[in-house]
């Protein structure tokens, strides 16, 4: 393969690219390969998507690793927290074969270490680039390793079920988005409950997404189930991506109900368990969340973007939680692993336990009005963010670099600035105490990053 277009698949979390263009068998094998070299492991547990591609390339992954000596553990079709579990479970390496939120053109191969510890760049990833772009690799072992199937849905779902008290008073009717994901096989499983009412949409796994792009975090693809609760007069509506890890809620009017709310709700539920614990946020999380996990007697750790940043240092630290501002929600309880799904039986089961509408639930979690992730094509990102950080001058009470750049300021607002690692574009997020306030920080930055160079 050439260096460009593995340097294009192998990216800083996961391998993604067009398939069979770009991924096909013999990457998928290549791949599976290098990952037995890269784990050193007996065994690796695969599972896969709906897509059209995701048989082919699950099975060529799994030849390459038979191929060089190890085991296969193939767990079926599965949302990729199904393989999370999987991993952690059975304490394999795994390789979720999925292109997650992406256009049904897409397909990838998601990877972790046992105990499902994600595999990025940095611990792994730039090996498996490399093996890509190199010679062949090594001569298959002299005996094959053996694959064995395992069906372990059940186990999972009641797993999930196990770490939530859903015996609450009040039965909850829920509307589900599986996007024609993989939702629709573990929604049925998980929300399997008499205390909840489930009304399907899109249920039907289908890796065309014929109704909708399996994309929740983009407004046109909730509207039909925002158009559902209300005319349901259900209490919720969840939304999954196409892997069926993320999820996303909108509340009893149809609302969407921002992820950094339920990372706040779902918090306090953690917190009032364990009282001073630990909860990763992502930098880009609202300052709202952070002020009620310190409310609720937690402590704040700001991360990176990025599953790899947001485990590790859950791992560090103990931490109960983490989260993410896309609707990532990664559980200590899971093996700090991303399951939407257990964020939703938190909500689910708060619902029950209160009686109070959802709106009303996170009405406290919304203290300061928010930019949606704005988009900045710029022939020069980097000097763009240096006239940026140039042009505050000592405006900014604090300025840091952990993630591109960050500022905040004396009266609550704050924004943040990242480069794109594939394109020519900066990704601009910010926040401030009103609307007014945020529209005054977000046009000052942009007037920044374009201004001309003199």
């Amino acid at each position: 393969m050439e260096p460009e277009t593995a340097a294009r698949l192998v990216g800083a979390h996961h391998i993604r690219g067009l398939a069979p263009q770009e991924l096909d068998e013999a990457a998928a094998h290549r791949i599976g390969s290098a990952f037995v070299a890269l784990t050193g492991a007996d065994e690796i547990a695969v599972a896969r998507d709906m897509r059209g591609t995701s048989p082919m390339l699950a099975d060529a992954f799994a030849r390459g690793v038979l191929e060089h000596g190890a085991d296969v553990v193939d767990a079926g079709p599965g949302s990729a927290d199904y393989l999370s579990f999987v991993s952690g479970c059975l304490g394999v390496p795994g390789a979720m074969v999925t292109a997650g939120h992406h256009p049904a053109a897409y397909n990838g191969i998601t990877l972790c270490r046992a105990g499902a510890v994600p595999v990025g760049e940095g611990s792994g990833l730039e090996l498996i680039r490399a093996a890509l772009a190199g010679p062949a690799a090594a001569r298959p072992a002299a005996v094959p390793g053996r694959r064995r199937r395992v069906a372990l849905l059940d186990d999972y779902a009641a797993r999930l079920r196990s770490l939530v008290d859903l015996s609450g008073p009040r039965p909850v009717k829920v509307v589900v988005d599986a996007g024609n994901g993989m939702a629709g096989l573990t929604v049925p499983l998980v929300l399997d409950h008499p205390l909840l009412e489930v009304v399907p949409v899109y249920f039907e796994p289908d890796g065309a997404f014929p109704n909708h792009e399996a994309d929740p975090a983009r407004p046109a693809n909730v509207a039909d189930l925002r158009a559902r609760v209300r005319a349901e007069g259900a209490d919720v509506g969840l939304a999954f991506d196409g892997d069926g890890d993320r999820c996303l809620a909108v509340d009893e009017r149809g609302e969407a109900v921002p992820a950094s709310s339920v990372l706040a709700l779902v918090a306090s539920r953690l917190l009032a368990d364990e009282p001073g614990a630990r909860v990763v946020h992502d930098l880009l999380t609202s300052r709202s969340a952070i002020e009620v996990i310190e409310e609720r007697g937690g402590v704040p750790v700001r991360s990176r973007v990025g599953r790899p940043f947001v485990k590790a240092l859950m791992a560090e630290h103990g931490a109960v939680l983490g989260g993410e501002h896309s609707g990532r929600y990664y559980f200590r309880d899971f093996w700090c692993a991303e399951t939407g799904m257990l964020a939703a039986l938190h909500l689910l089961a708060e619902l029950s336990a209160t009686g109070r509408p959802l709106s009303e639930l996170v009405s406290g979690c919304v203290r300061y009005a928010a930019s949606a992730e704005i988009e900045l094509v710029v022939p020069d990102p980097v000097a763009a963010m240096v006239r940026v950080e140039r042009s505050l001058g000592d405006a900014a009470a604090a300025t840091d670099r952990l993630d591109g750049l960050t500022a905040s300021f004396a009266d609550g607002s704050w924004f943040n600035l990242r480069a794109s690692g594939t394109a020519p574009v900066l990704r601009l997020n910010a926040e401030a105490p009103d609307e007014g306030g945020l529209g005054r920080l977000r046009n000052a930055v942009l007037r920044a990053a374009t201004r001309p160079v003199r």
